[in-house]
């Protein structure tokens, strides 16, 4: 592609040679042979300190921020911003040929996507997800390592979408993708808001710099879906041109839940005149299948055909993932890993539970740690027993973190118990759990790993399970 072609739609601040390109990369690792090296800085690393060595790697090209004497320096305002639109102009600009709906918020964003991408197909639409637990084009899974993916690996994806003869993507947008500008130069057809709760405030800072972040979906979006409950709703729509509709229970919205029955299996409510049947359980699930029903309206789609499909949608791998485990207790695992969605998690798991609930839980290490004692808190009020352990402590002391948690449980009716190992602590739950309890275990949901140090260990909960209750069976 021409260089020309690929700066397509960023503001250059100095004269260039155009020249033929044949690659993009921001990785010093990929530098080759006549690609376009642009020089992001990042907490660790600035790209420009590599400039000179990426033009004797074989560069064409590198794309600057600020003067560093090169011949074959191209200045830019922002290098972030610049790469992610030279990775969409590089795919062609596949994105433009898709409707996209961009999803975000503190908590439900994958079920929410998932649930949004089963509606579509159950009235016959194959479309594309990129998240949290997976990416997929139609039918075919790819892997992921972000929420929001690198613009190249992103737009990579969209050029599979498109050419497969894919219409629709949904997608997790996260707050740091925002600040990283990693969605520069994508325009979304819908914008949906989940809701916020303390989160990554070890990356933002401040609440205010992260509900900020989020904000941004909606200034580059149609259509907006709003949680109106939610006290952060109006903020995120306040100033933006997109057509707003609103979601909610508890206040008037154009999309609101009448008459709300909550079961073990699924929810069902009232929503303007139709039934709803969701099968996921939860009060929060509720708002999922709303914000998701929102959505694929919002694009168009009849209501009555939107409310059929989505009775179909399937549960999300590690949301309240009921575990097949033939034991007179139940186990599921879920992803809360916030206050908030702990919370929401414990909420869901008390109102079917007969007998006690046992949670199990940590808290990741090199991340906020304010939440930590606040989600001790939180385990022990709506718990009967509360494991205490270990949850990606990375480069922190493990039973540092467990300390941190228990600043909160002081004074907890709940039974606390520390047990520093996981694997240690499932089967200690396993162990204690009778009829009717339920064991939640909360943190991991989709991940298959532990990060220990700065190494990713594989960790798959659904298999620790199986294997203690086997051994627990032979003796």
């Amino acid at each position: 592609m021409r260089l020309s072609e690929l700066l397509k739609d960023i503001k250059v601040l100095s004269s260039y040679e155009d020249r033929e390109i044949a690659d993009v990369t921001d990785k010093t690792s990929q530098i080759s042979e006549g690609c376009a090296f642009v020089c992001v800085a990042g907490a660790r690393f600035d790209g420009h300190t590599f400039a000179e060595k990426a033009i004797e790697n074989g560069a064409a090209a590198v794309i600057v921020t600020r003067d560093m004497g090169l011949e074959k320096q191209i200045l830019v305002e922002n290098t972030r911003e610049a790469y992610a639109i030279m990775c969409r102009n590089l795919s062609g600009n596949a994105v433009s040929e898709l409707v996209v709906i961009g999803i975000t918020g503190t908590n439900g964003k994958t079920t929410t996507a998932f649930v949004v991408k089963d509606i579509l197909k159950a009235m016959g639409i194959e479309s594309g997800l990129i998240g949290t637990v997976k990416n997929m084009v139609g039918e075919k899974e790819f892997h992921t390592e972000l929420t929001t993916p690198d613009p190249y690996d992103m737009h990579k994806l969209f050029r599979l979408m498109v050419d497969d003869g894919i219409k629709y993507c949904v997608m997790e947008t996260s707050s740091q993708a925002f600040h990283q500008m990693r969605l520069a130069g994508i325009h979304f057809k819908t914008g949906v808001f989940t809701n916020l709760t303390q989160d990554h405030l070890d990356y933002h800072g401040t609440i205010e710099a992260y509900k900020e972040c989020k904000k941004t979906l909606f200034f580059n979006s149609d259509n907006a879906v709003i949680n109106s409950d939610d006290d952060a709703g109006a903020y995120m729509v306040n100033g933006v041109n997109a057509d707003v509709k609103t979601y909610g229970v508890a206040n008037s919205a154009d999309f609101r839940a009448k008459n709300v029955q909550l079961f073990a299996d699924r929810v069902e409510y009232e929503l303007n005149g139709e039934r709803v049947i969701f099968h996921i359980p939860g009060d929060f699930s509720v708002y999922n299948s709303l914000s998701a029903i929102g959505a694929v309206c919002s694009l168009g789609f009849n209501f009555s055909d939107v409310i059929k499909a989505v009775s179909v949608a399937n549960t999300v791998k590690g949301r309240l993932e009921l575990l097949k485990t033939e034991t007179p207790f139940g186990v599921i695992i879920d992803y809360a890993h916030t206050p908030d969605g702990l919370e929401k998690a414990l909420n869901a798991v008390r109102g079917f539970t007969k007998g006690r609930v046992i949670t199990l839980f940590g808290c990741g290490g090199d991340r906020d740690k304010t939440k930590r004692p606040k989600m001790g808190r939180m385990a022990t009020d709506l718990s009967d027993i509360v494991v205490v352990t270990t949850d990606n402590p990375r480069t922190e002391d493990p039973d540092e973190i467990i300390d941190d948690i228990l600043l909160g449980v002081v004074g907890s009716k709940a039974e606390v118990v520390r047990v520093t190992d996981r694997t240690d602590a499932i089967e200690y739950a396993l162990s204690i759990a009778k009829e009717g309890d339920t064991i939640l275990l909360a943190g991991k949901g989709h991940e298959t790993y532990q990060v220990i140090g700065t190494e990713r260990v594989d960790y798959d909960e659904r298999d620790v399970v199986a294997a203690a209750l086997k051994r627990s069976s032979a003796n």
